[in-house]
């Protein structure tokens, strides 16, 4: 397991995140996608992982409500997958959260993004719901944790 450098990011630095996106997901997307995303949006987090100097990953979240959280998305570099990078993601973003008061976690994943449900489950969150993705044309796995 590598043990990454996870660290905090501003709104000034979504080239950054969005050069990351892309090398992570399909179809490649704008820093303008970033910013309808965050639009209206509050405490808008995103954190990225380091090794050796170089981002090797990112996750970004934001209030979904009040109480909970809201993890958007978590992304690692091909080469620095099953190290243990989006573990560590995960759990910044849960001591940030905790930190600033929420009481749940909650994010999405699509059904056949197997590592990440794996994840999910070793991390300790629960299924809460499944929902039809219409652009994606996939099931969407709902997941929750508490926050103590």
């Amino acid at each position: 397991m590598a043990t990454a450098k996870i660290v905090a990011i501003g709104p000034s630095e979504i080239e950054l995140v969005c050069r990351l996106y892309n090398e992570v997901f399909n179809p490649r997307v704008d820093t303008d996608f970033f910013r309808r995303r965050f639009r209206g949006r509050h405490n808008v987090t995103t954190m990225v992982a380091m090794l050796d100097d170089r981002h090797v990953g990112f996750i970004i979240g934001f209030e979904l409500r009040p109480a909970t959280f809201f993890s958007w998305v978590c992304g690692v570099l091909p080469d620095f997958r099953r190290a243990g990078i989006s573990t560590q993601l995960m759990q910044a973003q849960h001591a940030w959260a905790l930190d600033h008061k929420y009481s749940t976690i909650r994010f999405e994943c699509n059904n056949q993004h197997r590592p990440m449900l794996h994840v999910a489950i070793t991390e300790g969150y629960d299924l809460v719901g499944i929902r039809w993705d219409t652009e994606s044309a996939n099931n969407v796995v709902i997941f929750e944790k508490g926050l103590h």
